[in-house]
């Protein structure tokens, strides 16, 4: 491709650097405590325990990449005290260098939540799910977070067990009355799952559901597109310029996937599918671009979950990175002409190019630790946090059998 290229004669290493200047990407506070599947739980030393230690995780994931100046916070897990907790959390965002990002309601943990959350048949369950809604849309007023997170759990296992039509009318319900309570910089992102818990139904299994119960609870609420979130052989990217299209795409939940909702690395499955979305975005004249917020949803259980965090914030960069060089005027002319092979050739050969060289020279002038990984083990933060830690996450371990 050469040191410059595209239609307009910019640098390459110009267009990356802009590019990695703006991007941004959240990174989860669940994905640095011990987690496991549904048949066990496994423990990691290093593993945080407390919420100061999540922040602590997140503020040194910043400082080796540059990129992720938020952390996402779930409201059970990390506020397990409501509102009472917001000035505990202001005092880890001064302390650690880091803010509060998405707030992430927690509509699927509950014993009263079997049945369902805000789809649930009895109304006095759904006015609890309700009300922890609102909490969580106060709880992001107060730390300064632009938006509520939701994915919904609900759904049922068998045939004929539940009226489908009722729940939609419930849900709707619900969501309206969330966006209601919206502050003026907020925003309600509305998640989307084919499966899983619910097996038979789930009650927002696609993207034309989570538009439709979006558009419908008011114009502060957009979908939010989890990579890992959908049936094998979608065409994620097109479901993103449709939304983008309709200005309705708010947000991404990144990992990556073999089989569904895997929970793995960003792009070490399927890098390409990452930089074709990408690339979706950066040729979009949606004002739906400037919005969008990037987050990593990913919980490991084998890769160190320092180690797995910074792979999967240099990977997003380095995919980005990828898709900011495309050449889009020509390719616009060769997609315009259908010369199938050349502009394949061209989007591909974007794709292939080593951005590493630029993203390290990227570093050196924001002063980044120039391989954040190698950095990440010569400062001995791992070793360190594994023996501050090591004791208590013993001790947590614990098993489904």
């Amino acid at each position: 491709m050469g040191n410059c290229c595209g239609g307009s004669g910019a640098c390459a290493t110009e267009r990356v650097f802009a590019a990695l200047d703006s991007f941004r990407i959240e990174v989860p506070s669940w994905g640095f405590a011990n987690t496991g599947t549904r048949f066990g739980k496994f423990s990691q030393a290093g593993a945080a325990t407390t919420i100061e230690e999540k922040f602590a995780d997140a503020g040194e994931i910043n400082r080796l990449t540059g990129a992720s100046p938020t952390v996402a916070l779930h409201v059970l897990w990390d506020l397990p005290n409501g509102k009472g907790d917001v000035a505990e959390i202001k005092q880890m965002e001064k302390k650690y260098g880091v803010k509060s990002g998405s707030i992430n309601p927690n509509l699927f943990q509950a014993q009263e939540y079997k049945y369902g959350s805000i789809c649930n048949p009895s109304a006095e369950i759904r006015g609890n799910a309700l009300a922890h809604l609102l909490d969580s849309v106060e709880i992001g007023q107060e730390l300064g977070s632009k938006d509520v997170s939701l994915w919904i759990a609900d759904g049922s296992n068998y045939p004929g067990t539940q009226s489908i039509s009722k729940r939609i009318s419930w849900m709707q319900e619900v969501l309206s009355a969330t966006h209601a309570a919206l502050g003026v910089n907020q925003r309600m992102l509305v998640e989307y799952k084919p499966f899983e818990p619910a097996f038979y139904h789930t009650d927002i299994a696609d993207w034309g559901m989570a538009l439709e119960l979006a558009r419908g609870a008011g114009p502060k609420a957009k979908v939010l597109v989890d990579t890992g979130h959908h049936l094998l052989g979608t065409n994620i990217e097109q479901i993103v310029a449709w939304l983008l299209n309709l200005n309705q795409l708010g947000g991404f939940h990144f990992n990556d996937r073999k089989y569904s909702d895997d929970d793995l690395t960003i792009g070490s499955i399927d890098p390409y599918q990452v930089f074709r979305i990408f690339h979706e975005i950066l040729s979009s004249s949606s004002p739906a671009v400037q919005g969008i917020a990037y987050m990593i949803d990913q919980s490991h259980n084998l890769k160190g979950k320092m180690e797995a965090m910074v792979q999967s914030v240099v990977t997003a960069q380095e995919l980005f990175a990828k898709a900011a060089l495309v050449d889009r005027e020509k390719l616009a002319e060769l997609q315009q002409s259908c010369n199938l092979v050349e502009a394949e050739e061209l989007f591909r050969g974007a794709f292939w190019t080593d951005v590493r060289p630029m993203l390290k020279a990227w570093r050196e002038t924001h002063k980044l630790p120039l391989e954040p990984l190698a950095e990440l083990k010569a400062s001995g933060y791992v070793e360190k946090i594994s023996n501050e830690r090591g004791a208590k996450n013993a001790k947590s371990v614990t098993s489904y059998a």
